[in-house]
């Protein structure tokens, strides 16, 4: 093993940091979760890229690939492997002027993103978080403040230059290898090191965004007005309902209902708007306009000894009374984990089934729920949490992959229904048979 890292050295433009260098603690843990891999890779271009997964298939070691670093299940870093941090493949390019064509290195975080397309008015549909990697949010979907108007960030991705298990670069795109275009959207890090996306961006105008806040005792009220209003609102509203925070009170925590509405029109915005103002107790508004890229919020990275526990599940309309029924029961006991809704439907409903590897497209809400703190807090509150999810067992499916803590066979299962794992498996097999890349919500190659 000394010798092929002797070789790697040679030939290796970018990083390379093991445990006795300077930075190695920094560079060993993903944002969210410890690590101790044998060996951090930092690549400048994709030639590093190349080399980094041949010297992880050479030698045998576990390998994880890192863009932002912000997953919950740790996949980003191991112990004892190595770790791809594409950290430095970070270029955000606007390269056809005219179709708002946008390629964006692998490592890229949304926030860089925002701010580079910001002054030509236009951007993408992402997730929430500045921080938050390109790479890891779009290849398992991407739910943000724009999602019900322009989709999934997967629904804007035009093409990507993919570095296989074998080293070789393959483009993937509609007409180029299309296959794996499909499995690449919505199958997650299980077919190679996306080096860079190509997305389709889109023009942007200031958004009205901010959160209005109610009264804890009236969670039931507000929360069943809010999915009935979401149910027919315009496109250009996308919402997510908070409650039960365990920071902010648990139980008595407020009811934070955050919206954003995708255009400049005060008249149009406050139509979309005012029907939730109406819901109930109004404690706190703070709705205002503001640039797109001001709605991402910086990603919190937790203290040393304090885990995320995070699961996530969807509803379909006709579930929606009931899911909240559950949700609501559950957010007023104690121990309750902080309970989030998020609106979907919209532009993710008009994408067919069967067209991208993403296989929630007819759900009217997501539900996600999360407890943090040290161990024994955890263990703590797991009985309530377990009890939650029991619950809403009947009324929810599936999983989304990037709000979900844990990687066993069930959720696997709950992010790729049977249909869709056949066939990501078969995509597997062409591009990873001995599945070098294992450190996902992971597919095995039939």
């Amino acid at each position: 093993m000394n010798a092929a890292l002797d070789t790697l050295r040679r030939g290796f433009g970018g990083d390379v940091i093991g445990p006795d260098d300077a930075g190695y603690a920094a560079a060993a843990r993903s944002l969210l979760v410890p690590g101790s891999p044998a060996l951090v890779l930092r690549p400048k271009t994709v030639a590093d890229v190349r080399a980094g997964v041949r010297y992880a298939a050479g030698t045998g070691l576990p390998l994880s690939v890192r863009g932002g670093g912000h997953g919950f299940a740790g996949f980003a870093t191991n112990d004892g492997g190595v770790v791809l941090d594409l950290a430095h493949l970070a270029q955000v390019e606007l390269v056809d002027e005219r179709r708002h064509l946008v390629r964006i290195g692998g490592g890229a975080t949304w926030g860089q993103v925002a701010d580079a397309l910001a002054p030509h008015g236009l951007a993408i549909s992402s997730g929430d978080t500045r921080s938050v990697g390109v790479g890891g949010l779009t290849l398992s979907g991407g739910i943000g403040w724009k999602v019900r108007k322009y989709g999934l960030a997967l629904d804007s991705l035009v093409a990507a230059e993919v570095v296989t298990a074998a080293g070789e670069v393959v483009r993937a795109g509609a007409e180029e290898n299309p296959e794996l275009f499909w499995a690449l959207r919505g199958g997650g890090g299980n077919f190679g090191v996306v080096t860079a996306f190509v997305f389709a961006a889109h023009p942007t105008t200031d958004v009205f965004h901010g959160t209005i806040a109610f009264p804890a005792a009236e969670a039931a009220t507000v929360l069943q007005g809010w999915a009935e209003h979401l149910r027919t609102a315009p496109e250009e509203l996308t919402s997510v309902a908070d409650f039960a925070n365990p920071f902010a009170g648990g139980p008595q925590a407020p009811v934070q209902v955050h919206v954003a509405f995708d255009g400049d029109d005060a008249r149009l915005a406050a139509r979309a708007i005012d029907p939730l103002r109406r819901l109930g107790t109004v404690t706190g508004d703070g709705v205002t306009l503001k640039p797109y890229a001001e709605t991402l919020v910086e990603g919190l990275v937790p203290p040393p000894g304090i885990r995320l526990v995070t699961r996530s599940g969807f509803a379909g309309a006709g579930a929606v009374p009931e899911v909240l029924r559950v949700l609501v029961a559950a957010g007023a006991a104690e121990g309750a984990p902080l309970i989030s809704v998020r609106a979907v439907g919209g532009a993710v409903a008009r994408v067919p089934a069967d067209a991208t590897a993403y296989a929630h497209r007819d759900a009217a809400l997501m539900v996600v729920t999360t407890s943090a703190g040290p161990e024994p807090v955890l263990a703590a509150t797991r009985p309530a949490f377990d009890a939650l999810w029991r619950d809403l067992a009947p009324h929810v499916d599936g999983a989304y992959a990037n709000f979900l803590a844990s990687a066993g066979e069930e959720d696997v299962a709950a992010v790729y229904p049977a249909a869709t794992y056949e066939r990501l498996a078969a995509v597997k097999r062409r591009h990873d048979p001995e599945n070098l890349f294992a450190r996902n919500h992971n597919v095995r190659p039939r």
